[in-house]
């Protein structure tokens, strides 16, 4: 605690602040870029792998969707057919 108030006496409050911001800063872009940006660029990677999942669901989705309506609708056809051969066999 001497030794600040010693250099506060010699520099000058805004001079030592000055210098201990600097640090500050200092220390604070070094944690950012080796512990945070490495986390940061993971995650991306993660985000990315799912959205990717995502969008192949959601294509899977489509491609099921499309074939359940093929399906209904080869049964509606069916049932009409049915219906037609029924009602020409009342015909006869």
């Amino acid at each position: 605690m001497d030794e600040i108030t010693t250099l506060i006496q010699d520099f000058g409050f805004p001079v030592v602040m000055s210098m201990g911001m600097g640090y500050f800063i200092y220390y604070i872009w070094t944690f950012i870029s080796n512990e945070l940006e490495p986390k940061i660029e993971q995650m991306h990677m993660a985000l990315i792998r799912c959205i990717d999942a995502n969008r192949m669901l959601d294509n899977d989705m489509i491609r099921l969707q499309q074939k359940v309506n093929v399906i209904l609708q080869y049964r509606k056809r069916d049932e009409l057919i049915e219906m037609g051969e029924e009602n020409e066999q009342k015909r006869v």
